[in-house]
Formats: structure tokens, C-alpha cells, sequence
């Protein structure tokens, strides 16, 4: 990534009919060094990215503001990415926080490794009272191929892919959790990011999924 970069992602929906896109445009990218055991040191490098949620005519439905970035062998992409925004339609004109856990993707993985979970979590309220906090959770991530080619708009990569599962969670109080849960494919190219990610039900329906487009 560089500064400036734009990135772009469209949204299919099960029969492959564009109903969106996601579109990121990179701010600035820093780079750290704290030393570590040893006198070591450990570089990691940040990259900044506006992000922006848009439907089929062009109208923003969302905005975020995403962290992601690469320490030793690794890129680890903002849990806010992975924000529930149907989820959210309900609470609109209220009060949110955001915290996000971030995913790895690991350079050079070895098929059949585990990978840790990540997400987003939201929190609802008003100025005066805690509404509900709304989660996306990417679980059980398991790297279960090594590299094979996936076609996208913006063109053929070598790709990983990583299988999860998917839960998505509002809740009003500890004793009222409502739970959706499904899978999600992940096609991701170390040199450029993620190419393509598939979404199913619990039962495997194809429900969406996000293409690259350009980068």
C-alpha cells in the first residue's frame, strides 16, 4: 500500500448482481521500532485507511476510519472491518463506540495452521443509559489450502484460503443475546490483501460476496 492508494471492493449478492461496494483509500503509513528481548528490535509498520460503505446508486451508508498493519510475518487487518451494519440499522441517531480485534494473515502460513478470531464490537446507548452492544465475531479460522489462483475484477492472484465461522450477536442484556451464525471464505494474496470473501448461512447458502475491483 502507499499513500493516496484506493482500493475497491464490490458487493454480490448470491446470484453475483453487484448491490454495492466498499471503498478504502489509504492516509498515511508509519513505521515504529521498539526493542525487544535480545536488543532486538521489532518494526511495525500502520497504515491508515478511510472507509467507506456505498449502495448501488453511488449514496455513502457508512463510514469508518480502519488500522491495519504488518509486524515480523504478519498483516493484521482492523476488526472493524468486520462491523455488522444490518445489525445497526436499528439504532440509528444513537451514540456508538467502537472497538475492534484485529485478524492475522500470516505471509508465508502453513496449510492446516489456526489462525486467532477477531471482530467488532459496537456499543449502543443514549446519554444516559447502555442500549445494546452489537458484535461480529470471525472464529475458527483455519487455513485449509495452500495457494491456488482466484479471478477477481481486478484481476488473478495467488491466493490462501482461510475457512471461519461467523457469529453475529445483539445484545440488550446479559440474559438477551440474539445470534446469527454462518461461515465465511476468505481468498487472501500476501502481496496485495484480501481478493475475495465468500459469506453462507449456516446451512452453506451463498448469501454475498466482496471482489476486488481495483487496488
Amino acid at each position: 500500500m502507499h499513500a493516496g492508494q484506493n482500493l475497491e471492493y464490490q458487493i454480490l449478492n448470491s446470484k453475483g448482481k453487484s448491490t454495492g461496494a466498499v471503498r478504502y483509500r489509504v492516509v498515511s503509513i508509519s513505521t515504529d521500532s521498539v526493542a525487544h528481548k535480545k536488543n532486538k528490535a521489532v518494526v511495525t509498520t500502520s497504515v491508515r485507511l478511510k472507509s467507506g460503505l456505498y449502495d448501488p446508486t453511488n449514496l455513502v451508508l457508512a463510514q469508518q476510519d480502519l488500522t491495519f498493519f504488518c509486524r515480523n510475518d504478519t498483516t493484521f487487518t482492523d476488526g472493524l472491518r468486520e462491523i455488522n451494519y444490518e445489525g445497526l440499522k436499528s439504532f440509528r441517531d444513537r451514540r456508538m463506540t467502537y472497538q475492534g480485534t484485529p485478524l492475522a494473515w500470516p505471509n508465508q502460513p502453513a496449510p492446516g495452521s489456526a489462525l486467532g478470531e477477531g471482530g467488532a464490537l459496537v456499543q449502543v446507548s443514549s446519554p444516559s443509559v447502555a442500549i445494546a452492544k452489537v458484535k461480529t465475531t470471525v472464529l475458527k479460522r483455519k487455513l485449509v489450502a495452500g495457494r491456488i489462483p482466484v479471478t477477481v475484477p481486478a484481476g488473478t492472484f495467488s491466493c490462501y484460503m482461510v475457512k471461519s465461522e461467523r457469529e453475529l450477536a445483539t445484545a440488550a442484556r446479559a440474559d438477551l443475546v440474539l445470534k446469527n451464525a454462518g461461515r465465511e471464505i476468505d481468498y487472501y494474496d500476501p502481496a496485495v490483501g484480501i481478493i475475495k470473501t465468500e459469506y453462507y448461512d449456516k446451512k452453506g447458502k451463498l448469501l454475498q460476496s466482496r471482489v476486488l475491483a481495483r487496488h
